[in-house]
């Protein structure tokens, strides 16, 4: 999030500092690791390379061999004396001389195929540099065949980039010190090389940028990310990349004569306006075959309203992350403006505000009017962010007509395998729309379940906004935009969203 957003401090005089992101290179090499000249060469390791000659004392594999006889033994040695068994999150590292580079690094890989495991390896080779303060980094694997094939090659490589990138981010925007990520440059030894690696090494930088714009507006405080803020970053990603993108941003007037009374009724209690977010992305030179929409719930700030989020495990504190939806998509689409996929439009929506508490504000039992006419019986006020969906999915379906697909959910999973990211898929259990029913108005917001089967009642709620000729899916990625252990946002969403959006495109 960039300082020139806000013209004064917010609430707090909290204004986020201007930090430059690391610039480094990425470059896909076929030279011998051996003869490689830098700051730390990391090799990574499964245990079935770690099998040793009956001696028990030297390596069988044959980078380890040649890399220990290069040492004079003393790789095995380190192996040996600190029990290094190639198991994920192990690592030895030690310093040498005479040698082109300073530092060897021994880390423990899973040696899976899968799209994690490479990013895990990024992750680590991304931790093991700023503990040595690299300037430039190696990665190679010592059993480089378990990848033979070309496509699982160009992933691994894209996926150890991406980890490397995303490792070394920091949200430093609110410290008043920091440290700098000094690594300028990292290669990429054994996994081919050429214009067709070099175009997914770039691939993989573009989509690691939306995430880390994704972590970084959940990351921010309510104080500084109000639903002003949020739409003025989501107009940068279109003045930006104007080639391809627009941006239309509704005021709550434009909403009010849109009729979007769900969404007005969650933002009425906030002395935040709300705003509602429209980016499109059309790729140049038009001939559009499909068209897409992504809608992400944007909650900057999410009190419960009068069923307020009272008790501990509510995490009130943490409801910034609210408008994880949001960041998932609009990351989604900065990524997009940098890759520029044929063939396809998207559609990037969002109904920003906050749930708050005041005179003026939504209360339990009331009743609102949806812009398709649809009534609804508010029996919490904490299930708010449907209330907003159920209107921005109106404004989509009006957008024009989505091309259907009746293989979405396969086409989504197909799109998370590439990412990493998971995904599990829930039943539409439509008998739980019997206690979703009102007396009085046309549904409840939640309904008994709640929370109980919160994201199968959602979905069946949505659904009542969604005209019958569009096919659509409803993600449910609350749990997991924030990580508890590091206490950050996760970006978790984006490369999945970019990558089902390729799958739709003419690329």
């Amino acid at each position: 999030m960039d300082d020139s957003t806000a013209g004064a401090p917010a609430l707090g005089l909290t204004r986020p500092n201007a930090v430059d992101p690391p610039l480094i290179t990425f470059a896909a090499k076929d030279t011998e690791f051996s003869d490689w000249n830098g700051d730390i060469l990391v090799v990574a390791v499964t245990e079935k390379d770690l099998q040793t000659e009956a001696s028990g004392s030297k390596f069988q594999n044959a980078v380890l061999q040649k890399l220990d006889g290069q040492l004079a033994g003393l790789l095995s040695a380190a192996a040996a004396e600190e029990d290094f068994a190639g198991k994920s999150g192990q690592s030895v590292v030690l310093r040498v001389h005479g040698q082109g580079f300073k530092r060897v690094a021994l880390i423990g890989f899973a040696g899976s195929h899968t799209a994690s495991c490479f990013q895990s390896l990024g992750g680590c080779v991304a931790s093991l540099a700023k503990a040595c303060q690299a300037a430039s980094a190696a990665a190679v694997l010592a059993s480089p065949t378990v990848i033979q094939e070309e496509e699982f090659r160009l992933n691994a490589a894209a996926a150890i980039v991406s980890g490397i990138v995303l490792g070394l981010h920091e949200d430093n925007r609110y410290k008043s010190e920091w440290k700098k990520v000094l690594l300028k440059q990292v290669d990429l030894i054994g996994l081919g090389s050429g214009p067709e690696v070099d175009q997914k090494l770039k691939h993989a930088i573009h989509v690691s940028s939306g995430v880390i714009f994704g972590r970084d507006l959940v990351n921010s405080p309510a104080n500084v990310l109000t639903p002003a803020i949020l739409a003025e970053e989501a107009s940068r990603i279109a003045s930006t990349y104007s080639d391809v993108f627009t941006a239309t941003i509704l005021d709550a007037e434009e909403c009010r004569a849109l009729k979007m009374g769900a969404y007005l009724a969650v933002a009425a209690a906030s002395a935040n306006p709300p705003h509602f977010i429209h980016l499109c992305y059309r790729p140049t030179g038009g001939n559009v075959k499909r068209k897409l929409a992504l809608i992400g719930k944007g909650l900057t700030f999410d009190s419960g309203g009068y069923n307020i989020k009272a008790v501990p495990i509510a995490s009130i504190e943490l409801m910034k992350w609210d408008m994880g939806g949001s960041a998932a998509v609009f990351g989604a689409a900065k990524a997009l403006g940098q890759i520029k996929p044929p063939g396809v439009e998207v559609h990037f929506i969002a109904a920003v505000c906050e749930n708050m508490i005041s005179g003026t504000g939504m209360r339990p039992g009331d009743i609102v009017t949806a812009s398709n006419g649809k009534t609804i019986e508010v029996d919490n006020t904490d299930a708010e962010g449907r209330l907003t969906l159920a209107d921005a999915l109106v404004y989509a379906c009006n957008q024009g007509i989505f091309t259907p697909s009746d293989e979405l959910a396969e086409e989504f999973v197909a799109a998370s395998e590439v990412s990493g990211e998971k995904f599990w898929r829930l039943p539409m259990e439509e008998s739980y729309w019997e206690s979703m029913k009102s007396s009085i108005a046309d549904m409840l917001n939640t309904g008994p379940m709640q929370p109980k089967g919160g994201a199968i009642s959602a979905a069946l709620f949505l659904k009542q906004f969604v005209q019958e000729k569009v096919q659509w899916m409803h993600i449910d990625i609350a749990g997991t935009v924030w990580s508890h252990k590091k206490r950050a946002a996760t970006g978790f969403g984006v490369t999945t969203l970019v990558e089902w959006v390729l799958k739709n495109s003419s690329s």
